[in-house]
């Protein structure tokens, strides 16, 4: 598709993956990448974010982006306004969700319950809460029993140092609970669980009906698994050079990697005029 401004023809409308993709390795937002967001709305271009992370998650980031439309939080199962405000939220099934907690378990995982607004845990010292806590900027909510929040989860997380086994879970899981939740890894470290036929491709969807732009005006930035199907739902789709391979081939571009300002680098070549 012609790249460009937001004028007809070119990209209106811009939606990022947010880690692994628009911050650094570190959780940074560089100086370019602020500076690229900033160019992307003066050129009339609207962007906006769909991650993963739970809405607190995204605060930071609105106001360091001056975010100003709808984003994605839990893989689009949630759609909140800048404020945080909900307009749109989905629990993964109470039957779903406890398959999912067993399977996790059985897979000797350690397992985290986005529910009731809250990070909930077991070993608020286990794989990755560190990391956790400064991305979403947030403590954790130690509960002996995850069980008790099967009937209220947003999301359920798979945690585990063993990338090559989180990726094999992946399939696994994602097999038997094939039409019951959406399984997909976020991060080669994080295996999500969220509610079924809800992922950022329907995020996109959902924000080019709001916005009346065409999919072939939405450019989408991405570096994982959960992303892929963002860029099905897009004309420009945009790989990050950290992404795995699978991902790179699903794209029509490849950019450099989130710590060499990849997203940066794209909005300049691909994007503006």
């Amino acid at each position: 598709m012609t790249a460009g401004s937001g004028e007809a023809g070119g990209i209106a409308l811009v939606i990022s993956d947010v880690d692994g993709t628009l911050v650094t390795g570190d959780k940074r937002l560089t100086e370019a990448t602020v500076a690229a967001v900033r160019r992307l709305r003066a050129a009339g271009i609207g962007f906006s974010i769909a991650s993963a992370r739970p809405p607190i998650g995204l605060r930071s980031l609105v106001a360091e982006l001056g975010l100003d439309l709808p984003m994605a939080a839990f893989n689009g199962a949630s759609v909140v306004r800048p404020d945080l405000s909900t307009i749109e939220a989905r629990t993964i099934p109470e039957a779903a969700a406890r398959s999912a907690l067993d399977r996790l378990l059985a897979e000797e995982l350690d397992v985290w319950v986005f529910a009731e607004g809250a990070w909930c845990l077991r070993d608020p010292d286990g794989p990755y809460t560190d990391l956790e806590r400064r991305t979403i900027g947030a403590e954790p909510r130690v509960v002996a029993d995850l069980g008790t929040l099967m009937g209220a989860a947003s999301k359920i997380v798979g945690v585990s140092r063993d990338h090559a086994h989180l990726a094999t879970c992946e399939a696994r899981i994602g097999a038997a609970l094939a039409g019951q939740a959406t399984v997909h890894r976020s991060q080669k470290y994080y295996l999500d669980v969220t509610p079924p036929d809800l992922d950022k491709g329907q995020f996109v969807a959902w924000m080019s009906a709001h916005l009346a732009i065409p999919p072939e005006r939405i450019a989408t930035f991405g570096d994982a698994g959960n992303d892929r199907p963002m860029f099905a739902q897009s004309g420009l789709s945009v790989a990050m050079g950290n992404a795995e391979d699978a991902v790179k081939a699903s794209a029509r571009a490849v950019t450099d990697s989130n710590d060499a300002d990849g997203f940066a680098h794209a909005v300049e070549r691909l994007i503006l005029p």
